[in-house]
Formats: structure tokens, C-alpha cells, sequence
């Protein structure tokens, strides 16, 4: 079981879950099915009642079924399919009701009978969808606000006093009549079934040394959506709740924790982002059922996460030639676009760049050179040459790994500061320093950095670690917050790029350290967007894909090192 406040209840391919989560850190008293077509919408309020009134119930979840119980009886939900909802109920009644705002030619929604395929239907101007309520067994005793306009309540009840079942769609514009696929134990056995292969294809090493797996598992197999608006492929959300996008950067760690068990599905989310590249090789920053946004990029840690997917992968020519052919244009977009005339650096122009919106390095100036950008992309430049040589392009490989060369003996020579690495403001070009883990991201080129350096930067990063995992500020530091986003809490990326880095750096028993309080620190505390440096605590959106996919990684690994020390 789980707990509906943190993770929302849905289903792989749905773009709707059942959820008290209504809006961004807005929590409702009762569940809500909540639609992220066209945004985050909550559209149907569910109402438990007994005796006319409200009912107190507990709530429990599973990734098949859904549970309202109290003394009285109790109302169970599960998903037939990705579009479809079916609700049963002995002992308590329920009420539908409508939680959009009054019907206008630009909001609202409007109750009504189909006359044609039957069932109440619900047609949302919020979502651009259709809400088809099916009663399958029972019947509805009141249905209040058919067909009105404006303001005013709109919902469907169906009583305690006897066992009845409802189907709940969405869809476009028409379908045929509701038609049930078994019963309502069948669908629920079946959603069991689903996951269950799931969680066995991305997870098979779970056991009790990975005691947060399955949830794990869950949370990317619900937040998984068919294809449909931008998104051309099936997709991980980041969240099915308020952070309902996929971010060009978050995308790797999702494709790489399902890489080994799903790979299509795993290729699918390396591609997402490039299928919006833009002419000048830039990627999204987000992409969305309704929307793509250029407004800033992301980080260039796709060489990096390329490179691990061509391990797990079996990869045909074909697909090797569109990796390359789309890593090559958003590659050459920060060589040619982000570099200012006569520097060999490239520059990121905001924090959001980054993926660390307000980290303290970007205190000063916005528009900077820094040590991580850099280092991205040299291990981006090395992959494009790998994949060149496979591709037989041995002149291409030659200008690639000579790119390469020049930015990383640039990045040693001009941000190597004082045993720190230092950004330089591409204005003026002065450097300054931070307290950042963002500083310390350098450690991702492993054993390509001179044993001193890496050395150094692993005693910089060992002092960023609390009981609980990598501290992005450090808590002692001026600019530390407890929930300060990129200012102290603990991520998910952080830890899994340093923790890559530092074991190729030769660093294994810190990268230990730093593994193993992590995974910990999410068999505590679930799978938060980031967590609290010091009390470990979940902040922020509490069903956070690339969390899971970070624990997933880890643990993995973790397994795979227990088996080759038993050999």
C-alpha cells in the first residue's frame, strides 16, 4: 500500500488519476479524478456518503485498486484501461460532482444525457475532453444541474441502500456504448497483473536489500502516458501532479532506470525531447500534453546518459545514425550558439539552464561559463566520436574527440581556481566561486580528470553530505535553505551524476556512501521531488519520476555489486 496524499492512483497510459493533489501544493478533503490533458485539471469531485450525508472513510491504495472504507461499507475504484474507471460500492453511496467552475463560452463544464450511446456525460472546456458516467449495475437518484448553463451545482448520486457500479470515460467526441471487460474483480486482477510484470522487468534484483522497489516501479508506471498532444511517443510525466511535464534532462534518468527491463519504452523517453529540436539543435525545455517551451534549455548530459543506454541497449544501425544525427545538432547548438566570440567555454544564460535554477552559483552573474556545462560536454563530444567510429566516420570521430580536448584542457586551465572550480561571467570575465554542489559537478568526467583534482573535488563533496544524502548548499553556508530548491535539499540527479563520477574517478567507497544514504533516504521518505538535508523529509511534489528512476539506478547497481562480490 501507499499514500494517496504522496502518489496520485493511476494506471500506465492514462493522462487521469484519482487524487486529493488539485492544483500545485493544493490539497482537497476529498479525491478528485484529475485530468492533464491541456494542463493539470481537477474535473470530478468524489463524495463518499451514508445516510444523506458525508462518510468519514479511511483511504487506502494499491497499485490495482483504489479503497474508501468505514464501519458502513466501503467503495472501491480500479482502471479497465488507460481511459477508463470503474467504481463499486456496498454499503456507501457516492456523489459525482462536478469540480469545474460555471459553464461560459470559455470555461466550465456541462452535464448531460446521451440519448445516443446512454450514460451521463461531462463535456470540460478546461480539458477538451469528454466524461462518460456508465452505471452498470444500481442507479443514479439524483442527478442534478442536466444541462444547465452557467453557475450552479452539477452532480450524479447513487445511494448506499443497495450495491451498485459505475463506469467513468474519457474521450474526445463520440464512442460506442460502455461495454465491460469482465467484472469488476477480473479488472482489478488483471491491473495487478500488469504492474506486477512491470515491476519484475524494470526491478527483477529487488529484495529486501532494496525494500523500495516496487514503489519504485509504481510510480514510473503510473506516471506514464500514451501518446497523444506533443508528446508523439508514450511518455514519462515527471509527475502525475503538478509537475506534469517531461523536462529535457530529467527524460535520461527515466530512460535509464527502464532501459534493461522496457527497452522500448526506454528509447522512446531518450527521444522525446529531440523530437522538437529546434533548427539550431537546441532541445525544449519542456514538453507537454499542450505545449513546448524554448524558452531555456536544459543541461547537455545526454552523451553521458547515451553512452549507459548503448550498454544496456541492442541497438540496429538505423537507430545509432539518429542518435548521432540528433545528439550531433544539439552538441554543435552549444559549441556555435553558446560560446561567446573568442572563448573556447560555453555558457549557460540563466540557472534554469542548468536544471539548478537558483543555485548560488549563479549569484552573481547569470551569464556564465561554468565547470559543469563544460564537463557535459566533453563526455557529449567523446560520445559523438564513439558513435562515429561505429559508424565509420573516422573524420568525423577526429573532429569530435579534438573538440573534446580543447574544452576540457580549456576547462582545467581557466575555471581550475585554487583547488575549486570557479565560474567566469562571459561579460566581463571575471570568476567567481560558490559554495555549490553545482561547483563540484566536474567529478562527472571520472578517470579523464588528473588523480589531484578528482581527489580534491571528492573532499569538496564529502563535506556536502549530511545523514541523508548530497546537500546542494551546504547547510552551514549563508546561502543555505532548508527548502530552498537548489539552495540545500537533496536531488535525485545530483546524487546519481556524482555518484557515477566519482566511482570511474576511483572513488568507489565514497560513491558508496553517497548511494547507499540515498536509496535510504527514499526507503524513509518516498519519492519527493527533493528531500530536506537535514531531517530527510520530502519536499515540493511527492511523486517524482526521476527520483524513482534515481533510487532504481542506484539500487540496481547496488545489487549487481552485491552478486559480483559473492562470485
Amino acid at each position: 500500500m501507499y499514500a494517496i496524499q504522496d502518489i496520485p492512483f493511476s494506471y500506465r497510459g492514462s493522462w487521469f488519476d484519482i487524487s486529493p493533489v488539485i492544483a500545485e501544493k493544493t490539497y482537497a478533503d476529498d479525491l478528485h479524478l484529475v485530468s492533464h490533458q491541456t494542463g493539470m485539471h481537477p474535473v470530478l469531485r468524489f463524495l463518499p456518503q451514508h445516510a444523506d450525508a458525508r462518510a468519514d472513510t479511511r483511504i487506502t491504495a494499491t497499485p490495482a485498486r483504489l479503497t474508501w472504507t468505514s464501519d458502513d461499507g466501503r467503495i472501491d475504484a480500479a482502471y479497465q484501461r488507460a481511459d477508463t474507471i470503474r467504481l463499486r460500492g456496498a454499503g456507501l453511496g457516492l456523489r459525482v460532482q462536478v469540480a469545474a467552475g460555471a459553464l461560459t463560452p470559455f470555461t466550465g463544464s456541462y452535464l448531460f444525457q446521451d440519448p445516443v450511446a446512454g450514460g451521463y456525460v461531462l463535456t470540460s472546456y478546461e480539458t477538451g475532453r469528454r466524461y462518460r458516467i456508465t452505471v452498470l449495475t444500481g442507479a443514479i437518484t439524483e442527478a442534478a444541474g442536466l444541462e444547465a448553463l452557467g453557475a450552479g451545482d452539477r452532480h450524479l448520486t447513487l445511494p448506499a441502500g443497495q450495491p451498485w457500479e459505475i463506469a467513468i470515460e474519457e474521450y474526445r467526441t463520440g464512442r460506442p456504448p460502455f461495454a465491460a471487460t469482465g467484472g469488476f474483480d477480473d479488472v482489478v486482477a488483471a491491473t495487478a497483473r500488469e504492474f506486477t510484470g512491470f515491476a519484475d522487468a524494470v526491478a527483477p534484483w529487488r529484495d529486501a536489500e532494496t525494500p523500495a522497489a516496487e514503489l519504485a516501479a509504481y510510480v514510473m508506471w503510473s506516471a506514464t502516458v500514451d501518446p497523444a498532444g506533443f508528446l508523439g511517443r508514450p511518455g514519462v510525466l515527471m509527475s502525475k501532479h503538478w509537475m506534469d511535464k517531461v523536462w529535457s534532462w530529467d527524460h535520461c534518468f527515466n530512460a535509464l532506470a527502464l532501459a534493461a527491463g522496457v527497452p522500448d519504452l526506454a528509447w522512446d523517453q531518450f527521444h522525446l525531447p529531440f523530437d522538437h529540436q529546434d533548427p539550431t539543435g537546441a532541445l525544449p525545455d519542456s514538453i507537454t500534453h499542450s505545449e513546448v517551451l524554448h524558452n531555456f534549455v536544459k543541461p547537455p548530459i545526454h552523451g553521458w546518459a547515451l553512452r549507459r543506454l548503448r550498454e544496456r541497449l541492442h541497438l540496429d544501425p538505423g537507430q545509432l545514425s539518429q542518435a548521432y544525427q540528433r545528439l550531433a545538432a544539439w552538441t554543435r547548438f552549444w559549441l556555435d550558439h553558446r560560446r561567446a566570440p573568442g572563448r573556447r567555454l560555453a555558457h549557460y544564460q540563466h540557472g534554469n539552464d542548468s536544471g539548478w535554477d537558483n543555485a548560488t552559483t549563479f549569484d552573481g552573474d547569470r551569464v556564465i561559463e561554468t565547470g559543469d556545462l563544460n564537463a557535459f560536454l566533453v563526455l557529449q563530444l567523446r560520445e559523438l566520436a564513439a558513435l562515429a567510429r561505429d559508424l565509420d566516420r573516422p573524420a568525423d570521430a577526429a573532429t569530435w574527440e579534438a573538440t573534446a580536448t580543447s574544452i576540457r584542457t580549456a576547462l582545467l586551465d581557466e575555471l581550475w581556481q585554487d583547488c575549486a572550480f570557479v565560474s567566469r561571467s562571459t561579460r566581463t570575465g571575471d570568476l567567481r566561486a560558490s559554495s555549490s554542489l553545482l561547483d563540484l559537478m566536474p567529478i562527472v568526467l571520472g578517470d579523464d580528470l588528473p588523480e589531484h583534482l578528482s581527489a580534491a573535488l571528492a573532499v569538496r563533496i564529502e563535506s556536502h553530505l549530511t545523514a541523508h544524502g548530497l546537500a546542494t548548499e551546504p547547510i552551514a553556508s549563508p546561502g543555505y535553505l532548508a527548502d530552498g530548491y537548489w539552495r540545500g535539499p537533496i536531488w535525485a540527479p545530483a546524487t546519481v551524476l556524482i555518484e557515477d563520477g566519482l566511482r570511474r574517478a576511483g572513488h568507489a567507497g565514497l560513491a558508496d556512501t553517497v548511494s547507499e544514504r540515498f536509496r535510504a533516504l527514499c526507503e524513509k521518505s518516498g519519492f519527493a521531488e527533493n528531500f530536506d538535508a537535514e531531517t530527510g523529509a520530502g519536499l515540493r511534489d511527492r511523486a517524482y519520476t526521476w527520483t524513482a528512476s534515481g533510487y532504481l539506478i542506484l539500487a540496481a547497481a547496488h545489487q549487481q555489486r552485491r552478486r559480483d562480490a559473492r562470485r
